[in-house]
C-alpha cells in the first residue's frame, strides 16, 4: 500500500457511551468490544516499519454487536436512502437492513426514503414509506432500488431538520463517494446541533474506488455480467477478416473492471484503464498496436474503461453532473470512429462492432457471493448504529468486517498500481505490450 497510514485516524465518532443492554439473545451470540482492532497493513515489514517508527500499529475498529447498545429498542426509528447511480445488490442491502432491524433488534419503524438526498430534503413531494421484513422478503431479486435513487446536493441543514421531524436516530445511507461524503455533511450537522442521530454508512462504488473498505457490493456482479458480452465481441471479431470488438466497461477513475474482466474473460487483447498512460497515434500507439495484432491474427478485442484516454479530448471543455462528478468523454465512440478512418486510410478491410453494456450490466440484480455481502455489510452497519457509531462506513479489511471513518474511506480514490501483481497479471494475459512496442511475434 502506497499511502502513509501514519496521517489517518482510524477512530471512529459515537454519539455518547453505550449503557442499554443489547436485545440481541443466543447461545452462540459473540459481542465485540469497541477495544477489538484489525490492523491496517499485513505485509510484515510494513507492520514493523510502523512499529518502530510510530509506537503504534494503525488499525481500524472490528465491527459487530456490541453487548450494550445506544439506542433503545423502544425508541429507535431508522430511515434508509440509495444515492448515486445504479449499482448491483442495493435492494439487497435495503434488504439486509430492514430484516436486520425487525428481525434481530425487533426496530418496526424502518422509513425507506425516496430518491435518495432528494427525499430526504423534500419528503413532501417524496414521500417516505414504511418498509418491513414481510415487504422486504423478495427484494434480493429485483434490481435497481426500490426506493429510487439521485445525484445533486441538497442543503443539509433542511434534510436534518426532516430526520428531526421524522424523529429518526438512524440513517443509513447506501452510496459511492459523493453519498458519502454529503453523509460526512449530515453528520457534521447534527453534531453542530447536539442529537443523538447515527449516521452509518453502507459502500455502494461500483467502480471498487473507495479506500479501506475492500471489495464493494457489486463489483463481482459487474465483472461476472461483462463475460458473456466480451464473449460476443470475441465471436463477432474471430467470424470476419479483420474483426474489431471494442467493449466500454464502467470505470470513471479506476479501471477495476476492466481489468478483471479481462483476467476473467481472457480473449481481451487490449485493456484500457484511467490509470495507464497510453498514446492514440505514433509507431508505439494504439491503432499501430491493433494493426500489428491483424498482421498477427485477423481479429482483436478492445476492453476500454469509460474513463481511460480522456487526454485525447484535451480542449473540449469540462461538464459536471449534479452531483459535481466530472462527466467523461465517450471514449468508445471516439475510438471506433478513429479506428475506422485509421484503417480506412491504410485501404485494409475492418469489420467493426461495438458494445457498451453499462446500464445492463449496473441494472441487474446481485449475484450469489455479492448477495452474502450485501448482507453482511447491511447486518454489521444495523450493529454499528445501534452501539451509535455515526459518521463511518462498513469495510470488509484483511478479511474481517471493521467500522470505517467516512473521511478515511473518501480521502482519494482507490485506484490499480499499474506496478502492482493485478496490472501485471492483465499485461501478462493480454500481451498487449508486445504489441504496443512492435513485436508482435
Amino acid at each position: 500500500m502506497d499511502l502513509d497510514l501514519s496521517k489517518f485516524d482510524f477512530n471512529v465518532e459515537t454519539l455518547g457511551e453505550c449503557q442499554v443492554p443489547s436485545p440481541l439473545v443466543g447461545e452462540r451470540l459473540k459481542f465485540v468490544s469497541d477495544d477489538e482492532r484489525i490492523v491496517a497493513v499485513s505485509d510484515s515489514q510494513e507492520l514493523s516499519r510502523y512499529q518502530e517508527e510510530l509506537g503504534y500499529i494503525p488499525s481500524m475498529e472490528t465491527a459487530g454487536p456490541r453487548a450494550k447498545v445506544f439506542q433503545p429498542q423502544l425508541l429507535a426509528r431508522a430511515a434508509i436512502v440509495t444515492c448515486g447511480g445504479l449499482c448491483p445488490g442495493l435492494n439487497s442491502v435495503i434488504k439486509g437492513v430492514v430484516e436486520t432491524l425487525n428481525q434481530e433488534y425487533g426496530i418496526k419503524d424502518v422509513f425507506g426514503i425516496h430518491y435518495g438526498y432528494a427525499g430526504l430534503a423534500d419528503p413532501k413531494t417524496y414521500p417516505p414509506v414504511m418498509l418491513d421484513a414481510d415487504k422486504v422478503d423478495t427484494l434480493h431479486m429485483e434490481g435497481g432500488s426500490i426506493l429510487g435513487t439521485s445525484r445533486g446536493g441538497q442543503d443539509v441543514e433542511t434534510m436534518v431538520q426532516n430526520l428531526v421531524n421524522m424523529r429518526i436516530n438512524m440513517l443509513f445511507t447506501i452510496g459511492g463517494d459523493g453519498t458519502l461524503k454529503g453523509a460526512a455533511q449530515i453528520a457534521k450537522e447534527i453534531k453542530r446541533r447536539g442529537l443523538e442521530i447515527s449516521v452509518v454508512g453502507v459502500p455502494k462504488t461500483i467502480d471498487n474506488d473507495l479506500q479501506f473498505v475492500g471489495s464493494t457490493f457489486g463489483f463481482e456482479t459487474a465483472v461476472y455480467q461483462s463475460t458473456p458480452v466480451i464473449t460476443a465481441a470475441h465471436v463477432e471479431a474471430r467470424s470476419v477478416y479483420n474483426g474489431l470488438g471494442i467493449v466500454k466497461l464502467m470505470g470513471r477513475d479506476s479501471g477495476f473492471i476492466c481489468a478483471n474482466a479481462a483476467l476473467a474473460n481472457p480473449v481481451v487483447n487490449f485493456c484500457l484503464i484511467p490509470e495507464d498512460e497510453w498514446t492514440l497515434d505514433g509507431p508505439n500507439g494504439l491503432l499501430k498496436a491493433v494493426e500489428r495484432r491483424f498482421r498477427r491474427k485477423s481479429h482483436a478485442i478492445i476492453a476500454v474503461a469509460e474513463g481511460a484516454g480522456q487526454s485525447n479530448f484535451n480542449g473540449l471543455g469540462e461538464e459536471r453532473d449534479a452531483s459535481g462528478n466530472v462527466l467523461k468523454h465517450d471514449i468508445g465512440t471516439f475510438l471506433c470512429d478513429r479506428f475506422k478512418s485509421y484503417f480506412a486510410d491504410l485501404k485494409i478491410p475492418v469489420s467493426l462492432k461495438y458494445f457498451d453494456p453499462s446500464y445492463s450490466i449496473r441494472s441487474v440484480p446481485a449475484s450469489g457471493t455479492d448477495q452474502i455481502l450485501c448482507h453482511r455489510l447491511a447486518e454489521y452497519a444495523v450493529h454499528a448504529a445501534m452501539a451509535g457509531k455515526t459518521n463511518m462506513v462498513i469495510g470488509y479489511w484483511n478479511r474481517s468486517f471493521v467500522n470505517v471513518p467516512i473521511p478515511v474511506a473518501t480521502y482519494e480514490r482507490h485506484k490499480i498500481d499499474i506496478n502492482g501483481s493485478l496490472w501485471r497479471s492483465v499485461l501478462a494475459c493480454t500481451g498487449q505490450e508486445k504489441y504496443f512496442k512492435g513485436r508482435s511475434k
